[in-house]
């Protein structure tokens, strides 16, 4: 009987939590619904006629230059092309890429894995550092560790990603030949493997090619590097200021006078407590990297969504870049939601509101 009534209580818990991930959703969509129409609204108002530059160039005739913009819809008025690019984005067509010609959907799905695999990396390798260096400086404030604890963190927000970048290129490559040649995700003399995640480092492990995984594991190296120098000091600072916090709080103080370890306080009663906020700062890290890791791709010729966009961008291709921003949103909303479950887990009492 008891375990029916479990059995019972898990299945309503998994009920409510469904319920409330789904009135999220639902609670996002205008959301993206503004995102979508302010993106369209604002490529139309930039400088700049796409019919132009896809006509050959300024020295194109005007019927040439009237054909390609009855071929991109842009000579309908501007209310009928926002409501049609709202009927074909609910029906999964982002447009097509007058760029590369093929739909805006494709192009996305076969960069974003990589844009993924490289935001991934540089976030792990970023809360690999962060959290250690953040609790470091938390149990020693003001000695000479939280001194350079901070100097590294205000060092890494003031570098631009792409002047350290090129730095890390032209020490570990240029002068010491540690790193690979940085072009892409991988060497052009290098095979690829079959494609099952899109991420090559999974794709190689799953077909236990464990050389290919090395060079794609060395390729990855110095651009995730970069991205996670950048985002290591709002990372650490937060683990810092939250560690001081519970540090000081009166349970750990009862911990103390009870006669536990340091250690066990530490990692089972501060760590824990403080890892909500660190939690939030690395949802909004993620998506931040995300969309905004476009001169690390160019820096090392990664083909990730960002780069993408900036190219169609310059080349006032409208429908790349509004597919992007919406895939950023999107990746937003979900990032939060995932934040939200994290701290379920980190913390019973906090539930998916």
């Amino acid at each position: 009987m008891s375990e029916t009534a479990s059995a019972a209580g898990h299945r309503s818990a998994l009920s409510s939590v469904g319920r409330r991930i789904g009135i999220r959703l639902l609670s996002s969509l205008p959301a993206l619904l503004g995102v979508l129409v302010f993106t369209f609204i604002l490529m139309r108002v930039l400088p700049g006629d796409p019919a132009v530059f896809f006509a050959s160039g300024s020295n194109a005739g005007q019927a040439e230059i009237e054909m390609v913009r009855q071929q991109m819809g842009l000579d309908r008025p501007l209310p009928e092309q926002l409501l049609r690019y709202m009927w074909d984005v609910a029906h999964g067509n982002l447009g097509r890429s007058m760029t590369s010609g093929q739909p805006v959907r494709t192009d996305l799905i076969e960069r974003l894995p990589a844009s993924l695999e490289l935001t991934f990396s540089a976030l792990l390798l970023a809360l690999s550092l962060a959290l250690p260096l953040g609790v470091l400086a938390a149990l020693r404030p003001g000695s000479l560790v939280d001194h350079v604890v901070r100097f590294l963190c205000t060092l890494g927000v003031c570098v631009p990603t792409f002047v350290s970048g090129l730095l890390l290129i032209y020490v570990f490559y240029y002068l010491l030949d540690m790193a690979p040649d940085p072009t892409g995700r991988l060497d052009v003399f290098a095979a690829t493997p079959p494609e099952i995640t899109g991420f090559l480092l999974i794709d190689f492990a799953l077909v236990h090619d464990w050389e290919g995984w090395r060079a794609a594991f060395g390729q990855l190296i110095l651009p995730a590097s970069t991205m996670a120098l950048f985002v290591l000091a709002p990372l650490a600072r937060m683990t810092r200021a939250s560690m001081l916090a519970v540090l000081g709080s009166d349970f750990v103080r009862t911990a103390r006078s009870l006669g536990l370890s340091n250690p066990r306080i530490i990692t089972v009663y501060a760590l824990r407590n403080a890892l909500l906020p660190v939690l939030t700062i690395a949802g909004i890290v993620f998506s931040t990297m995300l969309g905004a890791n476009v001169l690390v791709e160019k820096v090392f010729s990664w083909p990730g969504v960002a780069s993408y966009a900036l190219d169609a961008l310059l080349a006032s291709d409208y429908a790349p870049v509004q597919g992007f921003v919406l895939l950023m949103a999107s990746i937003f909303v979900m990032v939060n939601l995932l934040v939200d479950i994290l701290y379920g887990i980190a913390d019973p009492r906090v539930s998916v509101a």
